[in-house]
């Protein structure tokens, strides 16, 4: 027996409120086969405590504009894991600490997920989701660098690969060095 299709839209629902909110590694777990007291759980993480309770109240929100409201909330005093219970759908709003060490993803790995890809983003982004853009942007290398920092290091040294202003050639080494 997978989730029901009102849990599944409830659960697509929560994970796109919580995704619009920057959260971080969305995803949706059918746990019915597993569980008889819901059929999905929404995981959604975020690196400080103001941002989970910025989640959990757009989560709330959303879902309450819908006529979907929440029987239970655990953990709003100190936002470092929130879980919203939708009866169908409990979502678990999570500090990026709690989320690392609890694992929920693991505890749950045999049970089967619900796809989710946030409708914000462009479709070539969708399958990474909102990974860290620092792991997105280029490194600068070679040439390239010496192109951004002008062949100078931080200490004021010339940079490995700086090129010669003058030849526009790598700049020979000096034997006295």
């Amino acid at each position: 027996m997978t989730a029901s299709t009102e849990a599944r839209e409830t659960a697509l629902l929560a994970a796109q409120a919580a995704a619009d909110k920057l959260a971080t590694d969305v995803s949706i777990v059918d746990v019915s086969e597993r569980l008889a007291i819901t059929d999905a759980f929404v995981l959604a993480s975020a690196p400080s405590e103001r941002q989970v309770q910025s989640i959990v109240d757009e989560v709330e929100d959303r879902l309450r504009a819908a006529g979907i409201k929440a029987v239970r909330r655990e953990g709003v005093a100190e936002s470092r894991w929130v879980l919203l219970d939708f009866v169908d759908v409990v979502v678990h709003v999570q500090h990026a600490e709690e989320r690392a060490y609890y694992s929920l993803e693991r505890l749950w790995k045999d049970c089967p997920t619900i796809p989710f890809t946030d409708s914000a983003l462009p479709p070539a982004a969708a399958p990474a989701q909102r990974a860290d853009a620092s792991a997105e942007a280029p490194v600068a290398t070679g040439q390239d660098a010496d192109a951004v920092s002008g062949g100078v290091s931080g200490d004021g040294d010339e940079a490995p690969g700086a090129l010669d202003p003058a030849t526009s050639q790598p700049p020979q080494a000096d034997p006295s060095r």
